[in-house]
């Protein structure tokens, strides 16, 4: 489906929505069925309505209804007050949002309305730092090029500065005509991916006269986002309200359910089913006792003959005796505690990163006590395990192999030379590094240059060619300017071939400014680029040092170049320009467009970026290893460089004290073997010998396909794996198998490729690093390093763990000790169904008694929180299951019957 969008025209009013958003999730009509309808979801709310509909049967109840409907109103009354507030902050945030004035132009005429009064199709008019009230297409901006940057971190976390570019169409257009401006946007209906906008766009006369350009993404400017270092930006609306990008992507998560929730709730189902058959035993012993002595006795005054019912009265009397069992406050008094152990993690100064003012947060309050219960941790490698913090160290470039001797090529004396020389090969490997990029030179007030990319990989790349003199000092959307050894380099940038996950690579077509030459510059992973290098080119050297360099853990790129004839470059650029037009499945005909050019292409040389172990790591490894947990390593990386990481960082073993087998095959059916040859090893090993394994993806997507059952073995045996070359989706497909073998899975990353595993597993936290906040903000738990995360399992989770089986004992224990001092009363009181306690008192008790010790048991310490660090061990107990720990259940209960004795 698509929609039409008529620029400057009122007839789109009628048929789409106005730019009015609403996150709240009543109305003041509906609140209080839908919030009922809500709380008697749950088992146990059922239950006592039931209990409370029963005592209002006066010819049953023992005691006053209100012992039941009190509390039962208290806990009903507190929830929906909180929905309520929250609610109605969600209300004041979208009036506040609503009631914007943001400036729109009408058939020239400039004028402010409120933000909510925006339609599809009014031209939008923004300013530097204005908030982007809608999504837009832009058309026109205060840069001679047509270019503006936008702030996306509230849309997707990604911290960098985003450009933004206008569609061709709309070139050289004065501010009067754009306000003027009349035209029809092709476009898909509303959806929620903020990466992808495939769309179309023509001007009536007489501007242009019914030129269709494609628009991407990149044309785009999307609520939420920020205008930065732009005068000013105009833009055609085209979603509205809750119909844009982000208001697609807004949603309310499923809530997780903890284990020890999950114990609570069969708890709670055995005892009802314990209690049903109690009140059949002392139902059935009340009648016959009643038929046999009761009706014997004067003063009980029953009736010679009773109703029809009469034979349930004394069975439902004791079932209202017996509903007590299940204590009424513990859902509440848990929230309680969860809430108080959230804001512990919140306020924790050891868990904060003074380096970048970043608090450890905790987003999810309700699964605290899972912290303690992992399993496996699944675990990013850059900007997790890394710093992120990309330095260029070595190269090589035309066979030779440059910061060997020093460990940094650019004080390579021979590299030095080499650009001083001007050495032919050496400035086209620096020009490719310099162009083959998405980065923004911005200038200063003092006329320094610095550069915005959206990849750190890029932005090291740049900074590397502009330290050997090959500096990119201006850059728009349509050329670029070089300034190398004193000399300036003008390039027509034509086509940008962008980098996606299924192609590894990026490319750009420029033409040269003097020569008119067209040349092709590519960059990307090596599997991605010596498939398509010219067939008679020597590249054993160029994978030996890729070889070389993963094994001392460098990130590694291929360059390389091509020369095209201008006649094969029209050719091409004409099927480009109908691939970019296409509304259906774009992306896959992009994708075959791309691959016909990027064939032949002159391998120019390796480049070898260092990324840094975070501070702490492998002393955290080692501590959550000793304590029972599983630590997986997901990356992106090639094999060599992320075994080496795994050795810095104490993941795997070294030879002489571990093993590392090795999954993979050059077909199918070698993969599958070498997928049994490991779980065999993994079977016989001795408990000693540390195993793990590694794969990459292509053998992964083999394996979840063909023999599942048995990598799903394989990986309940190992501690460790290594997982290469994994795409985003794969990774969570590897949170969810081990999820499915019944495994809590903790799952931690820092960027937005790593969003999927951490909403896939059990328990999500993300890192606040250098590739945005998209990670933290899908996470149940955000901290600014690595090395925290020790502290919020090993203590937070420990703690958290270990107060709510404490919790959870009392309350189930001073409910079970009530009751059976109700039933030994029921044997002395000729199993009448008498109360023993007064109404007052059983209210009391529902209400308050097991929620006081709630006080003082969240602060509860078993042990200091030193112990627990030095002594990781002692998870391994918590994990034991205190919560149904018999051993101290049977105590406090033995105890308890002494006392009653």
């Amino acid at each position: 489906m698509k929609r039409f969008v008529y620029i400057n025209d009122e007839s789109c009013r009628d048929f789409y929505r106005d730019n009015r958003i609403s996150n709240t999730k009543y109305t003041f009509w509906n609140f209080i069925p839908k919030n009922l309808c809500e709380q008697f979801r749950r088992f146990m709310n059922q239950y006592f309505l039931l209990i409370a509909c029963l005592q209002l049967w006066s010819t049953i109840t023992p005691v006053s209804p209100a012992t039941t409907w009190g509390p039962l109103a208290i806990i009903f009354i507190v929830s929906a007050s909180k929905e309520a507030w929250d609610d109605y902050n969600r209300y004041l945030s979208d009036k506040k949002a609503n009631e914007r004035r943001i400036w729109v132009v009408k058939d020239g005429i400039r004028r402010q309305v409120k933000a909510q009064e925006i339609h599809v199709g009014n031209i939008v008019w923004l300013h530097e730092n204005d908030e982007i009230p809608c999504d837009l297409v832009l058309i026109g901006t205060s840069d001679p090029q047509g270019i503006c940057y936008v702030e996306t971190a509230a849309l997707d976390g990604e911290t960098d500065l985003k450009t933004r570019i206008i569609p061709s169409i709309c070139a050289n257009l004065s501010p009067e005509q754009l306000g003027k401006i009349k035209g029809v946007a092709e476009c898909p209906n509303p959806d929620n991916d903020i990466r992808r906008f495939d769309a179309n766009m023509r001007l009536f006369p007489p501007i242009i006269d019914n030129e269709k350009c494609p628009l991407t993404i990149n044309n785009t400017l999307l609520q939420s986002c920020y205008l930065r270092y732009t005068e000013w930006a105009c833009g055609v609306a085209i979603y509205t309200g809750n119909e844009t990008k982000s208001g697609m992507s807004r949603g309310t998560a499923e809530p997780k359910l903890t284990a020890a929730d999950s114990v609570i709730d069969k708890l709670t189902v055995a005892i009802f089913v314990f209690q049903i058959v109690v009140v059949l035993v002392l139902g059935f012993a009340g009648n016959i006792w009643k038929d046999s002595h009761g009706r014997k006795q004067w003063y009980l005054m029953y009736p010679p003959k009773g109703p029809w019912y009469e034979f349930l009265v004394i069975p439902l009397r004791f079932e209202l005796l017996c509903s007590i069992m299940i204590p009424i406050s513990i859902k509440v008094t848990l929230d309680l505690a969860k809430g108080v152990y959230a804001k512990f993690i919140d306020c924790d100064d050891q868990m904060f990163d003074w380096e970048t003012s970043t608090p450890a947060h905790s987003a999810n309050t309700a699964i605290s006590e899972d912290l303690g219960q992992v399993e496996y941790i699944l675990s990013d490698k850059t900007g997790t395990l890394t710093e992120n913090r990309m330095i260029f160290r070595r190269c090589c470039i035309s066979d030779r192999l440059y910061g060997d001797n020093n460990g940094d090529a650019l004080k390579d004396v021979r590299l030095l030379n080499a650009v001083s020389s001007n050495d032919p090969d050496v400035v086209k490997f620096l020009m490719v590094m310099t162009l083959c990029n998405t980065v923004v030179p911005i200038k200063s007030d003092d006329g320094t240059i610095s550069y915005k990319a959206q990849s750190q990989d890029e932005e090291a790349l740049v900074n590397a060619a502009s330290n050997l003199n090959m500096v990119l000092t201006s850059k728009d959307s349509r050329s670029a300017e070089i300034s190398f050894n004193g000399s300036k380099f003008y390039y027509e940038l034509l086509d940008v071939l962008e980098f996606t996950s299924d192609r590894k690579r990026m490319s750009v077509v420029v033409k040269e400014g003097g020569s008119g030459k067209f040349l092709l510059l590519s960059k990307g992973a090596d599997e991605a680029i010596f498939p398509r290098s010219c067939p008679g080119q020597e590249i054993k050297t160029y994978l030996e040092a890729v070889e070389m360099y993963s094994h001392l853990g460098l990130r590694t790129l291929c360059l390389g170049w091509r020369d095209l004839e201008e006649g094969e470059y029209m050719e091409w650029s004409k099927k480009f320009q109908d691939a970019s037009c296409s509304l259906d499945n774009r992306e896959n005909k992009i994708a075959e467009v791309c691959h016909s050019l990027e064939q032949d292409i002159h391998i120019l040389g390796i480049t070898a970026i260092e990324d840094r172990l975070q501070d702490g790591v492998p002393e955290t490894i080692k501590l959550l290893r000793n304590a029972g947990i599983n630590v997986w390593m997901l990356t992106g990386d090639k094999q060599n460089t992320a075994i080496q990481i795994g050795l810095l960082c104490n993941l795997i073993t070294p030879e002489s004290n571990g093993q590392l087998l090795s999954i993979n095959g050059k077909t199918e059916d070698d993969i599958l073997r070498s997928l049994d040859r490991a779980l065999v090893i993994m079977k016989t090993a001795p408990e000693r010998k540390d195993l793990a394994f590694v794969l990459d993806g292509c053998a992964l997507e083999i394996i979840l396909k063909r023999s599942l059952e048995s990598f799903t073995r394989l990986a309940m045996l190992s501690r460790t794996a290594i997982c290469c070359r994994m795409t985003p989706l794969q990774k969570a497909q590897l949170v969810g198998v081990l999820k499915s073998s019944g495994s809590l899975t903790l799952a931690i990353g820092d960027g937005g490729n790593d969003v999927r595993m951490i909403q896939e597993a059990n328990i999500g936290v993300g890192i606040s690093g250098r590739e945005g906040l998209q990670a933290a903000r899908a996470a149940d738990y955000s901290i600014g390093k690595f090395k925290f995360l020790k502290r919020l399992i090993l203590v937070h989770g420990r703690y958290s763990y270990n107060r709510t089986a404490f919790i959870s004992q009392y309350s189930f224990y001073k409910s079970l000790l009530i009751c059976f001092i109700q039933i030994l009363f029921s044997f002395s009181s000729g199993l009448s169904g008498t109360s023993l306690f007064n109404s007052i008192s059983l209210m009391a008790y529902n209400v308050f008694y097991t929620s006081l010790p709630v006080m003082t048991i969240i602060f509860d310490k078993d042990i200091s929180e030193t112990t627990v660090l030095q002594y990781p061990q002692i998870l391994l107990y918590s994990q034991a299951g205190r919560l149904l720990n018999p051993s101290t259940f049977a105590g406090w209960f033995g105890r308890s019957l002494y006392h009653v004795k």
